[in-house]
């Protein structure tokens, strides 16, 4: 897994599991919640935080998640692993991107990552 400073940690795996062995996978490990996400072509969501921890993968299309002064490129298979409250930025390329999202409230990078 690639790294990224500031409570941030990207990478990629190869895909093949569906959405409920990822979300039964996540939970396991304590995760609440898992999502899929669609975002339209060329969305930007400027600098923002959330409340809860958040582990992602990228299923289809490709975006920018920037941390700070640093910019990851994901694609599909691409991770986001991201702390509470870390300020970030996301940018979505032309075809736009299917994530699966799961999220804890209280999980920090110290847990299993993607």
């Amino acid at each position: 897994m690639g790294s990224m400073k500031n409570g941030c940690v990207c990478g990629s795996i190869a895909l093949g599991q569906s959405f409920q062995e990822f979300e039964a996978g996540w939970r396991a490990q304590g995760f609440d919640e898992a999502l899929e996400r669609e975002r339209p072509p060329l969305t930007v969501l400027d600098t923002h935080v959330h409340p809860f921890a958040v582990r992602a993968l990228v299923v289809r299309g490709e975006m920018w998640v920037s941390v700070g002064d640093e910019t990851q490129h994901l694609r599909a298979g691409g991770t986001l692993a991201l702390d509470p409250a870390v300020p970030h930025s996301e940018r979505y390329g032309s075809e736009g991107a299917s994530l699966w999202v799961a999220r804890a409230p209280s999980v920090g990078l110290a847990s299993p990552q993607i």
